[in-house]
């Protein structure tokens, strides 16, 4: 059952239930969003943190204690209607993402929704092509997580103003009304404009059914809830019981801490799962190039389909390397979830360095630079299986992949989408799984509204909240809140480092600040040689 949107209203006018359940007709559309311009008059955006480290949830042989975090963002209109948006993160330095955030709050605030979408690539570049920003990227790294979580809190908005859900929206656009949102600079040598609006409208035959077969059967999908590098054999066996009987078929296994283990884990779960379903193993990009070909060589007994980031994902060449090593075991190299944009996703098709394209809601330039990808991946035949879980991308990428098959591939071969179990609870729609599939979301907006409790508990996991869990809620939101069954002892003893790390780093910054003050404002500061070696010594082991 689908909850309605926490903000029911679209233009600022309250919807009633039955309303917000279907789409508006045009006419209402038209009049709604003519009345109030959803000018942007503020962006905030919060620090969202869960201890999924605890229980081993999201381990992997490169990121063996993720904490699930995410830069949560909210636009502000002048009519009341809200747009939500967020990067996903691992935890520690998600405060510099919120920083980069700020930063280009100034670009934002002060624009209405009307005067982004009427030239959405020319706002995407804005974000993106600052002249003093870029110098940070250019469209890479922390600024780019930032860009995406600001874009996708305007897809959003622009969503809840035309009251659909943002895949059914987008889907119903005119083709040249899409491609205007993409910014094709650097990629052009592969695919023009000309060529993405031909894709597009060459789509529009057939798009009907494909939508009606979406709205009763979803779209594919597999799961990695199973085998998570940090899993007992125990748990290995039990979820994948579990996932059978709910009638999972395709699974992705961890490795690549250990060969001996990886080799006893695969065929534990390959036994567990039977040789007809479909079994996918990921790296998280632990080996050097003939490493991977060596050790996926030794798995190829248990039949994976991919290896997943088998080594940098900065490293194409390598890439097609270990593609080419492969390809004659059967097993294709999928990549892309820390593919910085769109230009090195054009170099990895163009190298033939991937046979399976992820593409990633957050990591991109959110939908208008993972348009252009999908675009690329049809034009050279390589299915596309995004990569999803974390906190909130199973909900924002099932809209892109409703989208890819209904308006550009028109083909599900190959073709399923990553699904996490962790976190869906704290979002007001969340993602619904039926029989193995994703089904279609039906409240207005990019589905990344998260519930005010959460935010309001998880902002900052530290040892003062664990003063305040270690009563009546303590087992309440370590369980039913998070999902994670958490012991009071372990829920102490992260939050207990959380708070040393944070007075350590307090106490160094402060130490810098005497330090640096004095010496500017006391001349004979300079001159006190043993004050200067104490402080100078502090500082130097904070």
């Amino acid at each position: 059952m689908f909850k309605p949107a926490r903000h029911g209203e679209v233009g600022g006018v309250s919807l009633q239930r039955s309303q917000q359940q279907k789409p508006l007709r045009s006419h209402d559309r038209f009049n709604l969003c003519a009345e109030m311009s959803h000018k942007i008059v503020n962006l905030r955006v919060r620090d969202v943190r869960f201890p999924t480290s605890l229980e081993q949830h999201g381990s992997d042989a490169m990121h063996t204690d993720p904490d699930y975090s995410a830069a949560y963002v909210v636009l502000d209109t002048d009519s009341g209607l809200k747009g939500f948006g967020l990067t996903f993160t691992l935890g520690k330095g998600t405060e510099i993402v919120l920083c980069a955030v700020k930063a280009l709050a100034g670009l934002v605030i002060g624009k209405s929704l009307q005067e982004i979408v009427s030239n959405f690539r020319g706002f995407y570049r804005l974000l993106t092509s600052d002249g003093q920003m870029r110098w940070l990227g250019p469209e890479k790294g922390v600024i780019h997580l930032a860009t995406a979580a600001v874009l996708n809190a305007v897809w959003d908005l622009w969503a809840r103003a035309e009251g659909k859900y943002h895949a059914m929206y987008l889907s119903i656009q005119d083709p040249k009304q899409i491609v205007s949102c993409i910014d094709f600079r650097y990629i052009t040598d592969v695919l023009t404009e000309e060529e993405a609006l031909d894709i597009l409208v060459k789509a529009q035959e057939g798009k009907k059914q494909r939508e009606d077969q979406m709205l009763k059967e979803g779209y594919p999908a597999y799961t990695t809830s199973c085998a998570w590098l940090g899993y007992s054999d125990q748990q290995l066996k039990q979820l994948c019981s579990d996932a059978l009987k709910s009638g999972w078929t395709r699974f992705k296994v961890k490795v690549g801490a250990d060969l001996e283990d990886d080799i006893r884990r695969c065929r534990l779960i390959r036994k567990m799962i039977g040789p007809s379903s479909t079994l996918m193993i990921d790296a998280n990009q632990r080996w050097d190039v003939a490493e991977a070909i060596s050790w996926v060589s030794r798995l190829a007994e248990v039949k994976p389909l991919w290896i997943e980031e088998p080594t940098s994902p900065d490293d194409i060449l390598g890439h097609a390397a270990i593609s080419k090593a492969l390809a004659p075991l059967g097993i294709g190299v999928a990549t892309g979830e820390q593919c910085h944009n769109r230009v090195m996703f054009k170099q990895f098709l163009q190298a033939s360095a991937l046979q399976f394209v992820q593409i990633d809601s957050c990591r991109l330039g959110s939908v208008n630079e993972n348009l252009a990808v999908l675009l690329m991946a049809y034009k050279f035949q390589v299915p596309v299986c995004p990569h999803a879980g974390g906190v909130g991308l199973c909900e924002l990428v099932q809209h892109l992949i409703l989208f890819d098959y209904i308006c550009v591939s028109a083909d599900l071969r190959n073709r399923m989408c990553e699904y996490v179990d962790h976190l869906h609870e704290h979002f007001t729609s969340p993602v619904v799984i039926q029989d193995a599939h994703y089904m279609p979301p039906k409240d207005p907006g990019y589905s990344c509204e998260m519930l005010e409790e959460s935010g309001l508990y998880f902002k900052h996991f530290t040892f003062v909240q664990y003063k305040h869990w270690r009563g009546k809620n303590i087992l309440k939101l370590s369980h039913k809140r998070t999902g994670l069954k958490m012991s009071k002892e372990k829920v102490f003893q992260k939050a207990w480092g959380t708070e040393i790390n944070f007075l350590q780093s307090s106490f160094s910054v402060t130490v810098n600040r005497i330090f640096f003050f004095l010496l500017i404002k006391v001349p004979s500061f300079s001159e006190s040689f043993d004050f200067f070696l104490i402080l100078f010594g502090l500082s130097f082991i904070m």
